[in-house]
């Protein structure tokens, strides 16, 4: 018995599939960071660090990767000091780490990967 087949592949349809993922993916890092935003959990003073100065590089989208980065120089000393007593005036759950939550093993860990799926549904049109 021979079995003869033949397989076409639509290089249109994979690059709309690819541009739906990275269109998905930046939608995905967006939300996320306004999910941070509005959970309240950044410290807070004059709101440069949460508003001005915290924001989703999309630099990398094309190879799968957006950031969302914090550029002043007190980021990352507040961030991995949760031990300070951070002022819950404007912000009333605000800590260090306040990204742990929606990293592996956080309570909100599955946030990123269920809106993922919901945007790259919404971008290829089969929801």
């Amino acid at each position: 018995m021979a079995v003869k087949s033949t397989i076409k592949i639509d290089q249109g349809k994979i690059r709309k599939l690819t541009r739906a993922s990275i269109r998905a993916l930046e939608k995905t890092a967006e939300a996320v960071h306004t999910e941070i935003v509005q959970a309240q959990v950044m410290p807070r003073d004059t709101g440069a660090l949460q508003n001005e100065s915290t924001f989703v590089d999309y630099s990398n989208s094309s190879q799968g990767s957006c950031s969302i980065v914090s550029d002043t120089p007190y980021a990352r000393r507040l961030y991995y000091h949760p031990e300070y007593q951070f002022s819950k005036d404007e912000n009333p759950n605000a800590r260090g780490k306040w990204y742990e939550p929606w990293m592996k093993g956080g309570e909100h860990e599955t946030f990123a990967r269920d809106t993922f799926k919901k945007n790259y549904r919404r971008e290829t049109g089969l929801w």
